[in-house]
């Protein structure tokens, strides 16, 4: 059952006020499916989780995850009987679609999932409380969830005490607790040191190949690359959606370069590449440039001059690059 949708949205409307954070936005996930969000900070990443794991109500639209859907209507709400595709709910009909959803998902936050004054054991056991696990069934889980995470300290160690890596993978291990469908991961890895980010996109992995749906958002473009498909978030709207070398065939129709000067260059001269008429994108790389060409004609007619600043090769586009014309690019 690979191609079944586990979550989906249908026109996600989400407003503070006259504030839209998430503006009528539709996607769908499949199960098994690592599904990466990708935006600058306020694009909705973090709001759009957050209903689709019962904790926000929409101001409108449809929503399903895990097989269970419901629908808001911007106009007074009323309920009624269940329609085809979800439920028209009242407040009090949100708070029991909510308590249903959230044994459908897990949640893990980069801000806070434990407390650091209590130790590793106690807040696996608080969680298993919350979830309402009876005994045997909790001490089997907590049992093959430090086993999945490869945990070797004791369970009286201090959470606070932990490094960065091993206390996000007891994150994830507190998140995957109750076994949930769908496990919502908001940034997992921020502040954690490059191997321990490998090891947790590594637990990640595995959760998706034993069937586990995994919806991520991350700054980390080495990170998005390992998602099965990436949507793009832009002041609250989805721009684009595909797997990431989807993604780049569409935001870089245009073939794409990679200029390495070769003379020192003031930052008036390199400032002015940015819109140099040869280029549709120029931003630098680390100590070189990525550049897309703005079309055959032009790039013909100036590449010769410009070979005499730079070395210049064709590449592949990045995610980053993606990224910076999609999401922050002015052009």
């Amino acid at each position: 059952m690979e191609d079944e949708v586990v979550v989906e949205a249908k026109q996600l409307l989400v407003r503070y006020g006259d504030f839209t954070a998430v503006d009528h936005i539709s996607f769908a996930v499949r199960r098994g499916e690592i599904y990466g969000f990708l935006g600058a900070n306020g694009a909705g990443k973090t709001t759009t989780i957050r209903v689709l794991c019962g904790l926000l109500p929409p101001t409108s639209g449809d929503v399903r995850v895990a097989g269970i859907g419901y629908r808001q209507d911007e106009a007074p709400l009323k309920a009624v009987a269940r329609p085809p595709w979800g439920m028209r709910i009242s407040a009090g009909g949100y708070e029991r679609v909510e308590r249903t959803i959230k044994t459908k998902v897990g949640y893990m936050s980069q801000k806070f999932t434990l407390y650091n004054d209590l130790t590793v054991g106690e807040n696996l056991d608080f969680i298993a409380s919350l979830h309402k696990m009876a005994p045997a069934v909790y001490r089997r889980r907590r049992q093959e969830l430090l086993e999945f995470i490869s945990f070797k300290k004791n369970l009286g160690d201090m959470v606070g005490e932990l490094s960065g890596g091993i206390k996000q993978q007891v994150s994830l291990a507190a998140a995957m607790l109750h076994d949930p469908e769908i496990v919502f991961l908001d940034e997992p890895t921020a502040g954690v040191t490059p191997a321990g980010r490998l090891r947790f996109w590594k637990l990640i992995r595995r959760l998706a190949e034993n069937g586990k749906t995994v919806f991520v958002t991350t700054h980390y473009m080495d990170e998005a690359e390992q998602c099965g498909r990436i949507a793009l978030m832009r002041d609250g709207r989805l721009i684009a959606e595909d797997s990431p070398a989807g993604l780049k065939k569409l935001i870089f129709p245009e073939p794409v370069f990679e200029f390495d000067p070769i003379k020192p260059l003031s930052f008036s001269e390199l400032k002015s590449f940015e819109t140099h008429e040869a280029f549709s994108f120029f931003q630098p790389y680390g100590h070189r440039f990525h550049a897309a060409a703005a079309n055959a004609e032009v790039w013909a007619r100036r590449a010769p001059d410009l070979r005499t600043i730079f070395s210049i090769r064709p590449i592949a586009p990045s995610l980053e690059d993606v990224f910076i014309r999609a999401i922050e690019g002015r052009r």
